[in-house]
């Protein structure tokens, strides 16, 4: 997938000339800009959000015991799209240059909106001590609405050229990628899913009835609260630098499931993989096969997860 994201786009470039260029041998300054400032930022962005999403959506299905959750559906991609909308409406124009404050601007506000969205979501999900998982997708539903009127409302009265930007980046891409943007996602990744990991099998206690988790020892509110907090870091990081792309985090732990089981400790990784394959397919189609026009990755990847949305719909309304 790597192989063709590289060579293929608007400027085909032949495989020799990409390892030329990685291996920095008799490169040229426009293979060097299209591959190592286009093209490569962008598959290692693909390739980051996809997985954080993937391991987001395992975990937060894995917390509500529902196979139909999504990290869009607790509201921090609204989150995230609103405060981009903010600042595209009030700041966009007025911070200048190239560094790395004026480039990291704009991703910095929507991770805080993430972040502030998912603290709302929390805060109103937590009852008597305990963190109800069915309040914790009803209050993200929610919230989502609220703040996706308050994005309509604000990207109404934009100019043209602002309102543009800010329905691209609410549907989900990732062109503008740049390394900068990787080295902020990054580390909430490289700290995050870690922790995750370790704690898989709490996962997989948590599909047991609540009074028999407790009944094992496990500090079932805590443990919720950690799992949680770290897919929101994730998903925030993630949507802070590519938009909204959602459906990520419903097909992946589903795919991975139908792959290795039902053992989180199999499941997480293989998440990982499956979702950094989708968006990077979706980006790849984005940009190539409606060429000249790109087409944002969360549309193509809207396009397959809606009819995969409805089949699951559909065989849990068999299985009923």
């Amino acid at each position: 997938m790597s192989y063709l994201s590289l060579t293929n786009g608007a400027f085909d470039i032949k495989l020799m000339d990409v390892v030329r260029t990685l291996l920095r041998l008799d490169s040229q300054p426009d293979q060097d800009l299209v591959i190592l400032e286009f093209r490569l930022p962008r598959i290692v962005i693909a390739a980051l959000v996809g997985m954080g999403l993937g391991i987001a959506g395992a975990v937060i299905q894995g917390i509500t015991r529902n196979g139909l959750a999504d990290p869009g559906i607790l509201g921090i991609n609204a989150g995230a799209g609103a405060a981009i909308v903010i600042f595209l409406f009030f700041f966009q124009g007025k911070i200048k240059g190239i560094g790395l404050g004026s480039i990291m601007a704009m991703p910095l506000f929507g991770l805080i909106g993430g972040l502030l969205a998912a603290f709302l979501i929390y805060l109103f999900a937590w009852k008597k001590g305990k963190l109800e998982p069915q309040r914790l997708l009803l209050t993200g539903i929610a919230i989502a609405s609220g703040l996706g009127a308050v994005s309509l409302f604000l990207s109404l009265k934009m100019n043209a050229n602002d309102f543009e930007m800010a329905v691209v980046w609410n549907s989900g891409s990732i062109y503008n990628a740049n390394w900068k943007y990787i080295l902020a996602a990054l580390p909430w990744l490289l700290v995050l899913i870690p922790i995750i990991i370790r704690k898989s099998y709490i996962l997989d206690l948590f599909q047991l009835h609540e009074d028999s988790v407790i009944s094992l020892g496990i500090a079932s509110e805590k443990e919720k609260a950690v799992l949680l907090l770290c897919s929101i870091g994730i998903v925030s990081s993630c949507v802070s630098v590519s938009g909204g792309i959602g459906f990520i985090g419903l097909m992946a732990p589903h795919i991975a499931k139908r792959l290795v089981g039902s053992m989180h400790r199999r499941i997480l990784p293989v998440c990982g993989i499956v979702g950094a394959l989708l968006v990077m397919i979706s980006d790849l189609i984005g940009r190539t096969i409606f060429a000249p026009t790109e087409l944002p990755a969360g549309i193509v990847v809207a396009i397959i997860g809606v009819p995969y949305f409805i089949f699951l719909l559909y065989r849990k309304k068999g299985r009923n």
